[in-house]
């Protein structure tokens, strides 16, 4: 039940949202939509919330679209239930959720608006309250794999293949951290006009994952999002570099990538696609994390193998493509 912490809640009509995450519940408020209401996963602590509005406050005085966070009657960021869960209320922005990109036009807006966001909090002074060690330690995840493959079972032979082609992976590891947001997959992105030929990155959406992170885990996820034109959940997954090139065509008309950041963005594209391949894989083995979806698949089990699979298959297409990444970047 929805806490009665915000006076201008009260009285509006309450519904779901299409575009409803896997993690947070997620309702939209009035009609048509006014405010996000949402119970937050108890993944994410209550701090999370000082640090959506410190740095949403920040990309506002820049001028960036941005949800923020509405204040509770006596001045809070969150509430609770009875039951101990904790809720939000941000103000809605209106807009498109993609989430399968498809279109170079759209990767295109993709990269302008992020790296938007990124240059909007170059100038952010914030020393982040929620944070998750380890999130992108991908040796420690290839660890924790390497820790429960044993056994005879499809899915302990592709976490072999996963650590064998890990061993084989060439990048740095050690970049400076910068202000991110942490989960830059396509549906986190609000558009305007996405069906045209002239669509516009409006806002980024789902801000519990901001961090200081590298530049190449940062924009490594995000490509491994978008230049997958069949998603997570496709068959024969691969990198489409029409996408990539858009992408990061977008990206540099608003802000410049140094030489060595261009090298990591293409070897981070590789290594967070192997990163989640073994997450994956590892869910496969423990049947305990990920959601799954009961209507294609008989388990959790057989989801995650599949998931698994998938990345392993793009981290093989990136690799593959990485001289032509690097070419295109190079221009």
């Amino acid at each position: 039940m929805i806490p009665d912490a915000w006076a201008a809640l009260r009285g509006l009509p309450l519904g779901e949202t299409p575009d409803a995450g896997l993690i947070n519940r997620t309702l939209l408020a009035g009609e048509p939509p006014r405010f996000v209401v949402q119970r937050v996963s108890r993944i994410f602590g209550p701090a999370v919330h000082d640090d959506i509005e410190a740095v949403t406050a920040h990309l506002d005085r820049c001028g960036m679209v941005t949800p923020r966070l509405l204040p509770t009657d006596v001045g809070g960021l969150w509430a609770r239930d009875a039951a101990g869960d904790v809720w939000r209320a941000l103000t809605f922005v209106a807009g498109q959720t993609v989430h399968r990109l498809t279109e170079p036009a759209i990767a295109h807006a993709a990269g302008a608006l992020v790296a938007r966001f990124h240059g909007a909090t170059d100038s952010l002074d914030w020393d982040y309250r929620h944070v998750r060690p380890g999130a992108h330690n991908t040796p420690a995840h290839m660890l924790s794999l390497e820790g429960v493959a044993s056994g005879a079972s499809a899915a302990v032979d592709l976490a072999g293949e996963i650590l064998e082609f890990w061993a084989g992976w060439q990048g740095a590891l050690d970049l400076p951290g910068r202000h991110a947001h942490g989960d830059l997959k396509i549906s986190n992105l609000r558009f305007r006009g996405a069906g045209g030929d002239s669509p516009e990155g409006v806002c980024l959406l789902d801000l519990d994952t901001l961090s200081l992170l590298s530049i190449d885990v940062e924009l490594g996820d995000a490509l491994r999002s978008w230049c997958n034109p069949v998603g997570e959940d496709g068959m024969e997954t691969y990198f489409d570099l029409r996408l990539f090139e858009a992408a990061m065509a977008g990206y540099q008309s608003v802000r410049t990538l140094s030489g060595l950041e261009r090298a990591a963005v293409v070897s981070g594209a590789e290594r967070i696609a192997l990163e989640l391949a073994s997450r994956f894989c590892r869910d496969a083995i423990e049947d305990c994390y990920f959601g799954w979806d009961v209507a294609r698949f008989p388990s959790r089990v057989a989801h995650n193998l599949f998931r698994a699979s998938g990345q392993l298959a793009l981290a093989r297409s990136v690799r593959r493509q990485r001289p032509a990444m690097e070419r295109l970047l190079a221009h």
